[in-house]
């Protein structure tokens, strides 16, 4: 995806997250353990705190104080940190920053922050009982790629999650894109459209999801993508 595109993606799914604020925020999230919309909401904002420090002072930041429990002090909270990371973020993608995986530059936040947000727009959504609105189909491929460039690489090198034996085949029926993940010939494929595919690689549906189509051995396919491929 260009990098033109993030921020804006970035502006319009943190519109659509926030809109799922208005109301109970002790709604539990389903496909991110205990937590409820609050700590959806916290966790996002305080992501954005860590990027912006990893940008303006080059190094992974520090805990902070939980935000506001009460409604409008977590809004204007998580407002506050929604301007700062756009604006922060609003520089030369080649700029230098600290990162937990290459590349070591401002686009690598551009890009994490903006995924980041597309998955997390979806969580809320469904957690507030609504159909969560389609993907950019674009952008839900560069997230499928993100996973397989980076944070799948970097299970491996933090020792969460060993190198793949054999080789899975990922495609999306609506971009034509594709990824091999894991050595040699591929032992299966997988198919769906890039918001499925992506949903599916962060858990959200799982690999067996009628809207998947399987070629080869899926249960080859399905321990290769077991990983875990995400953090």
């Amino acid at each position: 995806m260009e990098t033109a595109g993030y921020l804006p993606a970035l502006r319009r799914e943190t519109d659509a997250f926030r809109d799922c604020l208005s109301g109970d925020l002790a709604v539990p999230v389903e496909h991110c353990g205990s937590w409820t919309l609050y700590d959806l909401a916290a966790h996002l904002g305080a992501g954005h705190r860590r990027a912006v420090t990893a940008v303006t002072a080059r190094h992974p930041g520090h805990r902070h104080p939980p935000p506001p429990r009460e409604a409008g002090p977590l809004l204007r909270w998580f407002d506050r940190q929604v301007d700062t990371v756009l604006s922060t973020l609003d520089t030369d993608p080649a700029a230098p920053a600290w990162t937990f995986h290459p590349p070591h530059t401002v686009g690598f936040w551009q890009r994490r922050r903006c995924l980041e947000t597309l998955v997390h727009r979806w969580d809320a959504q469904h957690a507030r009982g609504q159909a969560p609105a389609p993907f950019d189909p674009e952008l839900a491929a560069d997230g499928v790629a993100e996973v397989f460039d980076t944070f799948a690489p970097r299970q491996i090198a933090v020792g969460r999650a060993a190198a793949p034996t054999r080789a899975v085949l990922v495609e999306a029926t609506d971009t034509g894109s594709s990824w091999t993940y894991g050595p040699g010939a591929p032992a299966a494929a997988v198919t769906g459209t890039a918001g499925e595919l992506l949903l599916m690689l962060w858990g959200r549906l799982p690999t067996d999801h009628p809207s998947l189509a399987w070629k080869g051995d899926r249960e080859a396919g399905k321990a290769v993508l077991s990983g875990p491929l995400v953090a």
